[in-house]
C-alpha cells in the first residue's frame, strides 16, 4: 500500500450538480481505500478547488455543495496556479513525513505531463505508482479526456523553464551563501570553498547549500543545479562550463582535454573559464593553483584516497602537462572531518602512522583516531611541494566537518543522506 497518495484535480471543472456528486463519490472511494493506511492523503488542484478561475461558483459555494465540504477536511489541499510551485510544496510534505512510496490518482490525458515534472522533482528514492482518476465524462467534469502518451520537445522544455523559473524565486535558506577563499592563490583565478549556507535544499541533512545529488538522496538534480547557479553567480563563473569530479576513492586523475575516464578523483586544466570542483562531506576537497604556468586543478581526498597519494598524483600531472615547477605549485586544503571524530581499524590507521605517527592518535586502540589533513600535508611536502604553499590551517579550512553542523556537511555524522560542499577553481577568461 503506498504511505502517500495524490489525487490530481488540476484540471477539474467542476459545473454542475452531477459534477459534484461524481467528485464526491471519487474522493469518497479514495478515502475509503487508502485512509487505513496511508500517512498522507492530498489533493493537488488551481487557486481554489474548483480550479477553474471562470467559474460562476464562489468557494464557499463549492466547499458545502454535497457534502464536499466535510470530505475535504480529510485531504490536505495543496492549491497553486503553478504545477512545479504545487508538486515542490507537496514534496515538502512528504519528506517531512519521510515517506517514499506515492499513488498518484491522475486524469489519463495528464499523466505524461504529471511524470515530466515528477522525473524533474523527484529522484529513485521514491517509489511512484500511477491510477487512472475514474471520472464520468459526460458532464463536463473533467476536460481532454484523450490519453496523451508522448510529450513534446517544447512541452518539455516549459516544465524545465517553469520548475527552473519557481526555484529561482526560493529565498535562501539558513543565512547567506559564504565561500571561503585563501589569499595564496592568485587573482587570474577564480576560487573557493562551500559552506552550508544559502542555498534552496530544505531537507534537514541537505540543507541549504547541497551541491551534489544522486540516486539514494532526496534532492534532486534540479535543486543542486539552481544552488550551483546561485554559487556561480556570487563567485563568477560560467555554470554551463561546470565540472565535477567523478568519485572513485582512489588516484585516476583527468587531464581536461583528454579522453575522460569513468572515475576519477582529480583533475587538472589550463583551459580559461572552465570550472573544475572537487565534492567533500569529510573528505578533502583540494584545491590547486599554478599562476606561473596558468594551470590548476582539483582532488578528492579520503583515507583511502591519501593512502593512493592522489594529490600528488594531481601535482604531477600538472607538472607532466602543463610543465609545472613543484616550487610555484600552490595547494588549498579544504574544509574535512578532523582528528577528532574519525576513526579508521587498526590495521588500516597503521598506514597513516607509516606516514607519520603525528597523524594517529591513540594508536594502540582498535579504532585509532586519523589525520588525514596531516597525512596530505606530509605527502605533499614529501613530494616537493614548499610547506609555505600549502595551506590547511587558515580561517574556516580547519574546523572539522563533522564537529560544525552549521557551517558544514558531514557524512559521518549525517548518515546516508548527507550533502556535499565544494571547492572549486577556474582560469579567469
Amino acid at each position: 500500500m503506498p504511505e502517500a497518495v495524490l489525487i490530481d484535480l488540476f484540471g477539474l471543472t467542476l459545473n454542475s450538480q452531477k459534477s459534484y456528486q461524481t467528485l464526491l463519490k471519487t474522493l469518497n472511494a479514495v478515502r475509503s481505500h487508502h485512509a487505513a493506511k496511508a500517512k498522507f492523503l492530498c489533493i493537488m488542484c488551481c487557486s481554489d478547488i474548483s480550479c477553474e478561475r471562470n467559474s460562476d461558483l464562489d468557494t464557499y459555494e463549492l466547499e458545502t455543495a454535497n457534502g464536499l465540504s466535510a470530505l475535504l477536511r480529510e485531504f490536505e489541499i495543496v492549491s497553486n496556479p503553478s504545477m512545479a510551485a504545487s508538486l515542490y510544496a507537496i514534496k515538502q510534505k512528504i519528506d517531512e513525513k519521510n515517506l517514499s512510496s506515492i499513488k498518484i490518482i491522475v486524469p489519463m490525458h495528464r499523466k505524461t505531463l504529471m511524470k515530466a515534472f515528477i522525473d524533474q522533482l523527484f529522484t529513485q528514492v521514491y517509489n511512484f505508482e500511477f491510477e487512472d482518476l475514474q471520472v464520468t465524462l459526460k458532464g463536463g467534469l473533467l476536460k481532454q479526456p484523450t490519453e496523451i502518451n508522448v510529450i513534446t520537445t517544447q512541452e518539455l522544455e516549459a516544465v524545465q523553464n517553469e520548475i527552473e523559473t519557481y526555484l529561482r524565486s526560493l529565498p535562501a535558506l539558513k543565512g547567506e551563501l559564504t565561500i571561503i577563499t585563501s589569499p595564496l592563490i592568485s587573482d587570474i583565478f577564480i576560487h573557493g570553498f562551500t559552506t552550508r549556507t544559502g542555498g534552496i535544499s530544505y531537507i534537514p541533512t541537505l540543507s541549504s547549500f547541497n551541491l551534489f545529488s544522486s540516486s539514494k538522496r532526496r534532492d534532486p538534480q534540479v535543486v543542486v543545479q539552481e544552488n550551483l547557479r546561485r554559487l556561480g553567480n556570487a563567485a563568477g563563473f560560467n555554470v554551463k562550463k561546470f565540472y565535477r569530479i567523478k568519485t572513485d576513492h582512489a588516484n585516476d586523475v583527468w587531464v581536461m582535454g583528454r579522453k575522460e575516464p569513468e572515475s576519477y578523483d582529480g583533475i587538472t586544466t589550463n583551459q580559461r573559464g572552465v570550472t573544475i570542483a572537487a565534492l567533500g562531506a569529510d573528505c578533502i576537497p583540494i584545491v590547486f593553483a599554478d599562476p606561473i604556468k596558468k594551470a590548476c586543478g582539483v582532488a578528492h581526498s579520503g583515507w583511502k584516497g591519501t593512502l593512493l597519494g592522489v594529490a600528488m598524483a594531481t601535482v604531477n600531472a600538472m607538472i607532466a602537462e602543463y610543465s609545472c615547477s613543484l616550487e610555484d605549485i600552490i595547494v588549498i586544503l579544504g574544509p574535512s572531518v578532523g582528528p577528532c571524530c574519525f576513526t579508521l581499524p587498526r590495521e588500516s590507521a597503521s598506514a597513516f602512522h607509516n606516514i607519520d605517527p603525528e597523524c594517529v592518535r591513540l594508536f594502540d586502540s582498535p579504532n585509532p583516531y586519523v589525520d588525514i589533513r596531516k597525512a596530505t600535508r606530509v605527502l605533499l611536502e614529501q613530494g616537493g611541494i614548499l610547506p609555505q604553499n600549502i595551506q590547511d590551517l587558515m580561517q574556516d579550512l580547519n574546523l572539522c566537518t563533522s564537529c560544525h553542523p552549521e557551517k558544514f556537511f558531514s557524512h559521518i555524522r549525517d548518515g546516508l543522506n548527507f550533502g556535499t560542499q565544494i571547492g572549486f577553481i577556474s582560469i579567469r577568461e
